[in-house]
């Protein structure tokens, strides 16, 4: 290139600023919260990989001393944000949804009509973005459909599989957010417990406070002020002593619901990582579960404008299924022992009435 030549336009552009070292005190706000969330507040512009490597150099402190990213911060804490130079980002130019995303919720779809989608949502994936995930189904069909007006009907756990419900007009959400109020959906789980449940087919009508935090983290516990939840357990195939196979059906939807009333039963759901038992947990992955044994494999309801029964059933993933053979093959071993800590049984009065 001669000197006559022209250069580059981004040769041109200044390059991006290096802000300064700062020491940030924590408040109450940050107070039960990780490092790494904190700090990627701080640092919205930072991509989460630079946030990181950070951490892993050792320029993020904490009171002077490295810190892991999972660590928590205490009220007063100074946090030191280490330097990074600033990219200015258009504040309008939104991430685009991955193609990836996009086709797998696509894939997912296991009926459509001109009112409805229902989705096998698979284990991993949120059913929207929040809560440290940018994208979920919701995202992921509107950057498919963005000619149609998408809502979710419900919502599912991201480690929870099976059927999710999604609306394609608002009389449609109008109409089944009326029958869901009314306990006139028929939402049924498949979910393995820990150890032999021999409370034959129960009802747990324990009340759930789903308003608590704990470690800056939602906390969903059974609690006489919180709010009526119905949750029905039936039998459907025992593991020997090792675990049992439920089906729930659902007469309330609170967030966690079956996780916590299977918890308050004596019997944590298999691979639940916030109510299950660790001990019980750590053995079910030996066997291979990778995941929460939480399924929703059945809705359905009768549609007042139609006047027919809708109804979408999901089979149990092959994974699942998998893993209930190699739980069936340990189950008949005479040195099956479950592991874990047993919890005193709640009183037929705590759980029904």
């Amino acid at each position: 290139m001669t000197n006559s030549d022209p250069k580059p336009i981004d040769s041109a552009l200044p390059p991006p600023a290096r802000t300064a070292a700062r020491n940030a005190v924590m408040g109450t706000e940050e107070a039960g919260q990780r490092v790494d969330k904190v700090l990627a507040r701080l640092l919205p512009a930072v991509p989460r990989s630079h946030l990181f490597r950070m951490l892993r150099k050792g320029e993020v402190r904490l009171n002077g001393k490295r810190v892991k990213g999972e660590s928590r911060i205490t009220e007063g804490d100074v946090l030191r944000v280490p330097p990074y130079r600033e990219i200015p980002v258009d504040p309008e130019a939104p991430r685009p949804v991955p193609r990836s995303l996009v086709a797998n919720v696509e894939d997912a779809i296991i009926h459509e009509d001109e009112r409805l989608l229902v989705i096998d949502k698979p284990a991993g994936i949120a059913v929207h973005g929040g809560s440290g995930v940018s994208f979920g189904v919701i995202e992921a069909l509107r950057a498919s459909r963005p000619d149609e007006t998408l809502e979710l009907v419900h919502r599912l756990d991201r480690d929870t599989s099976g059927c999710l419900l999604v609306a394609r007009k608002r009389s449609t959400l109008r109409t089944l957010h009326a029958l869901l109020r009314e306990d006139a959906f028929d939402k049924r789980y498949l979910v393995l417990v820990r150890g032999k449940w021999e409370l034959g087919a129960k009802r747990i009508d324990a009340p759930l406070r789903t308003d608590l935090r704990v470690g800056g983290e939602r906390t969903v516990k059974v609690d006489p002020s919180g709010k009526a939840s119905i949750s029905d357990f039936k039998v459907v195939q025992f593991f020997g002593r090792l675990g049992t196979l439920l089906e729930v059906q659902l007469r309330t939807g609170r967030t966690h619901q079956i996780r916590v009333h299977a918890a308050h039963a004596g019997h944590p759901v298999a691979g639940d990582p916030k109510y299950g038992d660790p001990a019980y947990n750590e053995q079910m992955q030996e066997l291979g579960l990778g995941r929460m044994f939480l399924h929703a494999h059945s809705v359905s309801y009768q549609d007042p404008d139609r006047r027919v029964e809708v109804s979408a059933s999901a089979p149990l993933p092959d994974e699942l299924k998998a893993f209930l053979d190699e739980l069936a093959t340990a189950a008949a071993s005479p040195k099956a022992r479950v592991r874990g800590t047993k919890a005193p049984r709640p009183s037929r009065r705590q759980t029904a009435r």
